[in-house]
Order: C-alpha cells, then sequence, then structure tokens
C-alpha cells in the first residue's frame, strides 16, 4: 500500500515532516500576509523538482516532506506563486514516481493557482515549465513544446526550458529539434547529471549508442543521491537490453533497486531481462510487483504477453483485460495511453482500432518511431501491409533501427514476398537483441528457418526500398468503438477533458506566440530529413551499415 499524505490535511504528520524538510533544504516559513517581505529563495529539493520535473531525484520520503512543507506555508501564505509552483511540481514528481496519475490533478490545479497569482508573462516561468512537464508526463508533446516554447522564446537563456523542450520534441519525433536543444542545454549546463541523462536519450535517438552508454555511465558516476544514482543505473539497464544483453541489464536494474527499493521501471525492466534468463518465477514476482508498485498499461501488456508465451492463457487474458482497465483510469487523469492501447489492440484485440487511434495520434503531430512501428504494424495487421511498410521504414532509418521495428518490417515484407529484405531484418532483429520479445523471437526465428539462405550469388535486394513520403492512411469507415470496451467509452465522455491541453482562458494560462497553426518541426537525422507524409517519390535502397552491439560497459 502506497502511503499518502492529504493536501493541507493530516497535521500531526505534516508537523511531524517539516523538520525532514529543513534537512533536505525546504524552505519552511510560518503564516504571513501577501504584503510581507519577499519569500526566501526555494531550498534544494524545492530547486530539483522545478528544474527537473518528473524526473528529479528524489526518494518518497524526501517529495513527501517537500509536499508537506509547501503546503504548511501555503496555508498562511495562499499568495505566494512560487510555492504554488514547487507544490505542483512535486505533485507532477510524486505521480510519476509512483505511477499514481491521480497526483497529475493536484499538480494541475497547484501550477494553475501558481499562474493566477502571477502570470506566465509577468515572470512565473517556473509554472509554466511546470505545465510543459505536466503535459509531457500526459504524452501531450504538442502542448508541451507550446509551454516550453513560450519560456524560451521570452528567456532564452533559462536553462530549465531545454530539459522540457528535449522530451517534448522526441515525443514527437522531431529529433534533429532535441538535438540542437541539447546543444543548448550543454552549453547552459555542461557535464550536470540532468544534460548527461538527457544527452543520453537524445544520443540513442539519432543513433550514437555507445555515445548514450558513455553519458549515462558518467551521469552514473557523478550523481550526488541514491535516487539520482538509480535514475542512471536504470538508463544503463535499459541500454544493455537493447543490446541484447539480459544478464548485464538485469545486473543495473538489481543496482537501481538496492538503491531506490520500489523504483517500478527497474522492476518491469529486471522482470523483462530474468525472462530472457529463463527465470520465470523471477520474471513474474518482478511484474507483479511493478504492477502493485505502478499500475501502468504497459506494464500489464508487457506480464500479459509473458503469460501468454508460457501458455498461461487465463492470466494472459486477465493482464490484457487490465490494461483496458488501467488505459481507461489513466484517460480520467489526461494521460494518454493511446500507443500502448494501440500495440494491444494490433496484436491482441481489433487491428482496425488500432489504426484509428495510432491515425490520431499522428494527426497530432506524434511521429516518433514508436508511433511510426506502431502505425506500420497495425496496417499490416488491418490487410493494409503495404501502406504499412512504409511507416516501418520511417521507423528503422539509420539511427532508429530497434529489434522489435526490424521485426516488424521484415514480417511485413515476408507476406510481400519481398524474401531479401525479409531475410535480412529479420536476422537483424534477432542479432541486435535475440530476447527483444517472449512471444515474438519464436516466430522470428521460424520465419528465418522458413526463408533460409539466399540465393547462389545473394540476394538482389537485401535492404528493399527505403522510406518516403505518403499521405497518411485514411481512416476506416467503420467506428473505432467496435474495438473498445463500454468502460473505454463511458470515461472518454465522462466530461473530465484535460485541461492541461487548453493553455487558453486568461492571458496567464496561454503562451504567447506559440500558437499550433504553424508548420510542424520536421526530424532530422543523420540519413537526412525524414519528412512529413506529402507526396510520394520513389527512393533508392538505403545502404546503411547496421549497428554492431557496444560492450556491457559493466
Amino acid at each position: 500500500m502506497k502511503k499518502r499524505y492529504a493536501p493541507l490535511a493530516r497535521n500531526a504528520v505534516i508537523a511531524s515532516l517539516v523538520a525532514g524538510a529543513v534537512a533536505t533544504g525546504i524552505v519552511v516559513v510560518g503564516t504571513g500576509g501577501d504584503d510581507g517581505p519577499p519569500p526566501p529563495a526555494p531550498g534544494s529539493a524545492a530547486r530539483t523538482v522545478l528544474a527537473e520535473g518528473p524526473g528529479a531525484a528524489l526518494s518518497a520520503a524526501e517529495l513527501s516532506a517537500l509536499i508537506a512543507g509547501q503546503e504548511h506555508r501555503l496555508a498562511g501564505n495562499p499568495g505566494d506563486h512560487l510555492s504554488w509552483a514547487v507544490l505542483g511540481s512535486a505533485y507532477l514528481v510524486q505521480g510519476a514516481l509512483l505511477g499514481d496519475r491521480t497526483d497529475f490533478r493536484r499538480a494541475e490545479k497547484a501550477l494553475r493557482r501558481s499562474l493566477e497569482t502571477l502570470p506566465g508573462e509577468k515572470g512565473n516561468a517556473d509554472a509554466q515549465l511546470g505545465m510543459a512537464a505536466l503535459a509531457n508526463a500526459r504524452r501531450d508533446f504538442a502542448t508541451a513544446r507550446r509551454w516550453a516554447e513560450s519560456v524560451r522564446a521570452r528567456s532564452p537563456e533559462q536553462w530549465t526550458a531545454y530539459p522540457v523542450l528535449i522530451d517534448a520534441y522526441s515525443g514527437l519525433g522531431s529529433y534533429g529539434a532535441a538535438a540542437k536543444a541539447l546543444r543548448t542545454l550543454e552549453e547552459l549546463r555542461p557535464r550536470t547529471v540532468q544534460t548527461l541523462m538527457r544527452g543520453s536519450r537524445v544520443h540513442h535517438d539519432n543513433g550514437h549508442h555507445e555515445d548514450a552508454e558513455a553519458l549515462a555511465d558518467e551521469a552514473s558516476s557523478r550523481s550526488g543521491g541514491r535516487a539520482e544514482r538509480a535514475a542512471a543505473q536504470y538508463r544503463l539497464g535499459e541500454l544493455a537490453w537493447d543490446r541484447g544483453e539480459p544478464k548485464e541489464a538485469a545486473a543495473y536494474f538489481d543496482t537501481a533497486l538496492q538503491l531506490e527499493p520500489g523504483h517500478h521501471p527497474s522492476l518491469a525492466g529486471r522482470g523483462r531481462a530474468a525472462a530472457a534468463l529463463g527465470r520465470r518465477d523471477d520474471a513474474l514476482r518482478d511484474y507483479r510487483a511493478a504492477i502493485e508498485r505502478a499500475p501502468m498499461p504497459e506494464y500489464a501488456l508487457q506480464a500479459g504477453e509473458l503469460y501468454e508465451s508460457l501458455g498461461m492463457a487465463g492470466e494472459a487474458r486477465a493482464h490484457y483485460e487490465k490494461v483496458r482497465r488501467l488505459a481507461a483510469k489513466a484517460r480520467k487523469y489526461g494521460v494518454s495511453e493511446e500507443l500502448t492501447l494501440a500495440r494491444y489492440e494490433a496484436d491482441h484485440g481489433l487491428a482496425k482500432a488500432a489504426v484509428q487511434r495510432l491515425a490520431q495520434e499522428w494527426k497530432r503531430g506524434h511521429r516518433s518511431a514508436p508511433v511510426s512501428d506502431a502505425l506500420g504494424w497495425a496496417l499490416y495487421r488491418a490487410g493494409r501491409a503495404q501502406e504499412g511498410l512504409k511507416y516501418l521504414k520511417r521507423a528503422t532509418t539509420p539511427g532508429l533501427r530497434g529489434a522489435l521495428s526490424l521485426y516488424h518490417q521484415g514480417e511485413i515484407e515476408r507476406s510481400l514476398g519481398l524474401h531479401g529484405p525479409a531475410r535480412r531484418h529479420l536476422r537483424e532483429a534477432l542479432r541486435l537483441n535475440p530476447y527483444f520479445s517472449p512471444l515474438l523471437v519464436p516466430r522470428a526465428k521460424r520465419a528465418v528457418s522458413v526463408l533460409g539462405n539466399p540465393p547462389p550469388g545473394g540476394p538482389v535486394d537485401v535492404e528493399g526500398e527505403p522510406w518516403t513520403d505518403e499521405e497518411l492512411p485514411p481512416e476506416d469507415d467503420e467506428s473505432a468503438e467496435d474495438g473498445e470496451s463500454a468502460e473505454d467509452r463511458e470515461s472518454a465522455d465522462d466530461g473530465d477533458e484535460d485541461s492541461s491541453r487548453r493553455p487558453d482562458g486568461d492571458a496567464s494560462r496561454r503562451p504567447r506566440g506559440s500558437g499550433s497553426a504553424g508548420p510542424r518541426e520536421r526530424d532530422s537525422r543523420e540519413a537526412g530529413d525524414a519528412r512529413e507524409p506529402g507526396g510520394a517519390r520513389d527512393g533508392e535502397a538505403s545502404t546503411a551499415a547496421s549497428r554492431r552491439p557496444s560492450p556491457s560497459g559493466t
């Protein structure tokens, strides 16, 4: 059971935490009026949540103390815009840490209150960036970009805008813009843990896998606290998993959990690695613990597929049903789980519903490699293989060649009789990570066996045509509601709209100069610009060499 502190309540508990708040660098002062002296500068924990958003490296105890301290202060000084911004950011971090989306609603209320007290254009960048970080956490990357770009336009030297921008650009698939924002962050805040961690993600997204590992390793060595180091160890574990090294990945996840017990991403990651290593009971135990700690749809989907691979059909069905329930619950708090839902629908539900979900995400500007991959696969599963292949090629351009996407591309090519490219991509998927999915790896191996060796002299085409600009696939006439449960439809219509997506109303709530009507950022990768779907044209086969797995770094 999670221990929670209700807002402005449980005075005895709050009083016991105030001393801890002081110890962690949180400023707590007595009651005062709006016309009193200016509030002192925030302490170290408060500065951390303002600067780092959902990824702030604070423990659950530190966050509880920070929240209690800010609520205590605001009870007597409700006009303190900075304390409202700190409180909102702390709720956001706590929601991410505990996987409890109810905290996101509390975060928004506090951040809105801060902006009402001091509008953004009058200098309340902390609350605006808090709103941007909240939108990122809800996977509304276009709104996050608008909030953060409004701050950057007004104060280009404010370094705290750039981590939020990097997250937003990465979520939109604007990898070139994310790299540019990273360069500015590195100039303003060189070699800090936060800069190194963002740099690791950006380099990975742009295909620089060894650089990504080196930066994460440096972040771990520079980290000052247990929670901060745990986050870096988790990142190293994810990179090791991508390289197909489950033993090394499990070791990193173990270290993260020793530093921060209950770190749910590491629990799920260790479960995935244990399954790859044949430790079934350990894997199921870790997935159960991750879902109990943070009931997130993606964990339920991973666990369901593991149960299915083990022949435990009843448990698999129960977890697939849980995917829907958890996604519907998340939607009530403004969190989009459309990508996870679409992945579930494509493989275990109605593929047409998956296509419609992802087509809407694409129209919203969410064009990252995971969305391209999922859309291409859903189109294939819906009987539209030729269209699906276009999106898989976009998802596997040089630098983005993940094992799952390569498997998806190879299977689509095989269905179209493109045996040379199919053979290459399926083999590459298994070489990059021979454990990428407990369900799909056996299928990939069977497909490679069926394809056999290339003909004498080698295949004429081992890569296939590269991704080219194409129009967005037209929506089916059939409604996506056919693939939704009654609970999904009810929660979608409950009127609880995510207001962080609507920075409207008074001027304090609307970022200036950041309207949504302008052209979207275009991706910039080493292989050239990846363009929005437009006119179709033929392209030459890609000759990019595949990535070699890097050393484990352990």
